[in-house]
């Protein structure tokens, strides 16, 4: 007998229930956040908005998920987050315009557009029915100005375009974060050199001073120090300052205020030195350009860590087809796969992606299902049954009518439902939150209390060294960690999950897991390595295992089935050379032996056709008793 092991590392759903019922839910990008202490302040600003239930800010998705208990204009949500200083980027929505037949109609669905607020840009283009409007509106008030003024709206899927436009922007946004790291880099080490050089380098400032001079040392410091603070450096200035203003300092506002203070304290020193007490005339030029450089750096990796977090997300798009054959005016048609609507015939070819969830309707093939059901072995597919988009067809070509396109999909669903945990708030992230709301007025108090202490009470030159030790407590009680720590360890948690075929309905399960003490597992598809494998082949007495295996081998060479597959690959692993097979005119019993020599059953012959292959069929009658293999049917 012919044993094989099979399976597949399935895609589980770690999940947590929730009680209640369902309420109004609006998901906003944010843009702007840099530390925790943002996280609560947008929090604080979405939840006095009337009708807000509940907010969760996530800083690594960089995201807003408010839950309402009564109908909200989301620009009063959109203002609420600007008023505290950060942004809702603009998005591209397209909707499939009804009823036009003229220009007018085309100026007048434009109009109603363009006047619906959050609305920057609106165009209507009657050849293709769409219209594409960019702004910070929602679907549900576009699609009503459009129905107000007499026409049908609906919106088109764009998801997988929107998922590949938000990752250009972040891909841009490291690029951005890279090219000032480097130059602040570039720009700061002469500045740390020439300063702190002649502090750990034995005669350094007496080469200094002896060759460009002290003096043209500070002139040369203070422009590449201008150069760091004002290209690289001025993100933090144009933010920090502005939310100080507002009484909401962050990350920013703690930068900027410490390079300033170092920066304004050295220039006074080379150029004014005058005008400050005798034995303070130092400068800091170094502090406040290396200070920009490492947060650049820190920001950069953190930008980095983000991009390695959407990876998972990446590969499960990856499994969406980019077009789909589709039946239209009577013949097949490559579109993009957002442009396949329910009800379209869609022709699927050998090898091929299934781009929708769908019917079949003609043909016959087997399709590789483990990316859903973890099941190794394809399975067959006829007129009537259903096929799962981003599953693998294989050698037979399927026409199928879809049932399910675009965000309906069930792929569309697990991405979907992965993005969310990934999203999600642990309850250990609130005392974080809690903390980090007030952690950075807490730092700015410790480091006026700590200049003040320093100036008082501390040795001479006491102003230096208070200048000094309060802007190191401003610059190193950076609240970022705490507050990327959680999300990220959600992001990263969930994604190495679904790398590994285990999905999580809510981030909160990642935290529930630290109490679990039994794991159950539903299969033996969740633990195995997900290909069949001949594990003992049983030979009947006076034949040979290797001439067996080769003659067996050599037959289902010729099949793409799995377990055919796994019978070649024993054979081939022992060494044992496959026999070739002839043409010839006796006719096989089964139509997939057609055209090779198979010897005709007798007492020490057998068929070998139908004794491995359950695909094909066959009746039992000619195996001899003194079959060298026993017939295994796949049941």
């Amino acid at each position: 007998m012919s044993n094989f092991n099979y399976g597949k590392h399935t895609m589980s759903m770690a999940t947590t229930s929730s009680a209640g019922g369902q309420a109004a839910a609006i998901s906003l990008p944010i843009e702007g956040m840099t530390c925790a202490s943002c996280v609560g302040r947008v929090e604080a600003a979405l939840a006095k908005v009337e009708g807000v239930a509940s907010v969760s800010v996530n800083l690594a998705t960089e995201r807003a998920d408010i839950r309402l208990n009564r109908p909200v204009d989301r620009m009063a949500l959109i203002q609420a987050i600007e008023k505290v200083g950060y942004d809702v980027p603009q998005g591209t929505i397209e909707l499939a315009i009804g009823g036009m037949t003229c220009a007018s109609c085309v100026g007048r669905v434009e109009k109603a557009l363009k006047a619906v607020p959050g609305v920057t840009e609106a165009v209507v283009n009657l050849a293709t029915e769409r219209a594409t409007v960019r702004g910070v509106a929602s679907v549900q008030d576009l699609i009503a100005a459009v129905d107000k003024v007499g026409y049908e709206a609906s919106p088109v899927d764009t998801g997988m375009q929107a998922d590949e436009e938000a990752a250009e922007k972040k891909d841009a946004e490291r690029a951005e974060l890279k090219r000032d790291l480097t130059l602040a880099a570039v720009l700061a080490l002469p500045v740390f050199v020439l300063e702190m050089g002649s502090h750990m380098i034995p005669g350094m400032h007496e080469w200094v001073a002896s060759t460009i001079g002290i003096q043209q040392s500070w002139y040369l410091q203070f422009v590449l120090t201008l150069l760091v603070l004002a290209i690289p450096g001025w993100r933090f200035y144009e933010k920090g300052f502005p939310a100080l203003f507002r009484l909401g300092p962050d990350m920013n506002s703690l930068v900027a205020v410490g390079t300033a203070a170092a920066f304004g304290y050295s220039m006074v020193a080379t150029f004014a030195p005058s005008l400050l007490p005798a034995g303070t005339v130092n400068v800091y030029y170094e502090a406040a350009a290396v200070i920009v450089a490492l947060i650049l750096l820190g920001r950069f990796l953190e930008a980095r860590a983000k991009g390695r977090t959407s990876e998972a997300i990446k590969r499960l798009i990856g499994l969406q087809a980019k077009e789909a054959h589709v039946l239209r005016d009577g013949r097949i048609v490559d579109i993009p796969i957002n442009d396949v609507a329910q009800g379209d015939i869609v022709e699927v070819r050998p090898g091929e992606r299934v781009p929708v969830d769908g019917e079949v309707t003609e043909g016959r093939s087997f399709v590789d299902e483990s990316m859903i059901t973890g099941e190794p072995i394809p399975v067959e597919k006829a007129e009537g049954s259903t096929v799962v988009g981003g599953t693998v067809n294989q050698k037979g070509a399927l026409t199928l009518r879809a049932t399910a396109v675009g965000g309906q999909t069930m792929l569309a669903q697990i991405i979907r439902m992965v993005e969310q945990a990934q999203g999600s708030k642990l309850p250990i992230q609130a005392v974080v939150d809690k903390v980090t709301l007030w952690f950075v007025p807490a730092v700015m108090l410790a480091a006026v209390l700590t200049f003040l202490v320093w100036l008082v009470f501390g040795p001479s030159p006491a102003l230096s060294f208070a200048l000094v030790n309060a802007v190191a407590v401003l610059i190193i009680a950076c609240p970022c960690a705490m507050g990327l720590a959680t999300p990220t360890s959600i992001m990263v948690g969930t994604g190495r999950g679904a790398e590994m075929g285990v999905l999580f309905r809510k981030g909160e399960a990642l935290q529930l897991l630290k109490d679990a003490k039994v794991v159950a597992v539903d299969k033996t598809g969740t633990l195995t390595e997900g290909r069949p494998v001949l594990t003992d082949l049983e030979i009947a007495d006076g034949f040979d295992r290797n001439q067996v295996l080769a003659k067996v081998a050599a037959v289902e060479s010729r099949s793409e089935h799995p377990i055919a597959r796994a019978i070649v690959e024993s054979a081939v692993e022992g060494g044992i050379a496959l026999p070739t097979m002839t043409p010839s005119a006796y006719p096989a019993t089964s139509s997939a032996c057609a055209g090779l020599e198979i010897p005709k059953p007798t007492a020490t012959g057998v068929d070998v056709c139908c004794l491995i292959d359950a695909t094909i069929p066959c009746t039992l009658d000619a195996i001899s008793a003194r079959s060298p293999v026993t017939p295994v049917r796949d049941t």
